[in-house]
């Protein structure tokens, strides 16, 4: 697992099977961490591919987001992750970023890509969510450009724990939760203990409750203890209704 500036580094990634694209280092940990443990634990190359650095966080510099980062990135069993440099609080959907996005898609392959839910409070979160499918789109066209080969994921999720929006589908994380946790705390930056910032951030014992209450709230609609919530905009194909779950009754 790596932290690497596309910019930079020429060296050909690794084949991604799964890759979580955010705003901010530590959101994926928040929304789909869980997710990305489950499948890497199932055999899968999972990736995360962070926007900015969050150099205009009230708490810690780009620097210590990204080492921070990086061991998120081993809690949550990842293979590689990346960061574009994009200008945190400031993030637009521009035809340089979709053109730098689309072309880091054709590098890693992804077959399922996970995006954040397209209405957010933080407008960065919202406009992730618009630049990653429009790159994604870009990145399926052949005459893109004629160093990388076309690329398209098979399947997009959108992160949806924090909207107030009925689910699509919910991945039972109970095993992974603690794991999850781990991964989050690791940024010491924005969670440990310090006097800046204290007024915005919530301490370690709070954001534990709060993030278990929520994966309580979503592992309770498919009868688990802990879930990771999501939304997909075409229905879900389904081979054997038998095997539906959960219960109805």
């Amino acid at each position: 697992m790596t932290i690497r500036n596309p910019y930079f580094d020429l060296e050909d990634p690794p084949q991604i099977d799964a890759l979580a694209i955010a705003a901010h280092p530590d959101d994926v940990e928040q929304t789909c961490g869980g997710t990305l443990i489950r499948l890497a634990e199932q055999g899968y190359r999972t990736g995360v591919l962070d926007l900015t650095a969050g150099d205009m966080g009230t708490r810690g510099t780009p620097e210590q987001r990204l080492e921070e980062s990086e061991v998120a990135g081993r809690h949550m069993l990842i293979q590689w992750r990346g960061n574009l440099r994009l200008p945190d609080a400031r993030l637009d959907n521009t035809i340089s970023a979709r053109m730098t996005l689309a072309t880091e898609l054709r590098r890693l392959k992804p077959r399922l890509v996970i995006l954040p839910y397209w209405e957010a409070r933080h407008p960065d979160h919202a406009k992730a969510s618009t630049l990653g499918y429009e790159a994604i789109f870009l990145s399926g066209l052949k005459k893109l450009d004629q160093y990388t080969d076309a690329h398209r994921p098979r399947k997009i999720l959108y992160a949806s724990q924090y909207a107030n929006v009925t689910p699509s589908i919910v991945v039972d994380i109970t095993a992974q939760f603690d794991r999850r946790m781990e991964a989050l705390l690791a940024y010491k930056s924005q969670y440990g203990q310090q006097e800046g910032g204290s007024d915005l951030f919530p301490g370690e014992k709070e954001i534990r409750e709060r993030l278990e209450t929520v994966a309580r709230f979503y592992g309770n609609l498919i009868g688990v203890k802990y879930g990771e919530a999501y939304v997909v905009k075409e229905p879900v194909a389904v081979e054997d209704v038998m095997q539906l779950g959960p219960r109805s009754i």
